[in-house]
């Protein structure tokens, strides 16, 4: 599952990146992100599947569980890492026209 989800999250971010009209919102960080741990995923699954063979295919309904909690987890830490580059970055000037705003009061 959380090769699934992950994927997932990386062509949906893949997507916004491709048709979005300006890239000034670093979206294509967000893309890496979520293709690494998709990647990674996938030759942890490999591993998995070398070891365990056919059973692979049969997960307990915990394990499955758990999977997706991992899933859903890394996909939040993903978009909370995404969200602190793009205001440390600030691309639009926003957070420092706000700081220079209330430092002048």
């Amino acid at each position: 599952m959380t090769l699934l989800i992950t994927v997932f999250a990386a062509i949906i971010a893949t997507v916004v990146w491709y048709i979005s009209p300006k890239n000034d919102m670093n979206v294509g960080t967000l893309c890496l992100m979520y293709w690494g741990a998709a990647l990674m995923w996938l030759v942890d699954a490999i591993a998995e599947y070398i070891e365990l063979g056919a059973a692979y295919f049969m997960p307990a309904g915990a394990d499955v569980l758990n999977d997706t909690y991992l899933g859903f987890s890394v996909v939040a830490l993903g978009l909370v890492i995404w969200l602190a580059v793009l205001l440390i970055k600030d691309p639009q000037g926003r957070v420092k026209a706000a700081l220079m705003k209330n430092s002048t009061k």
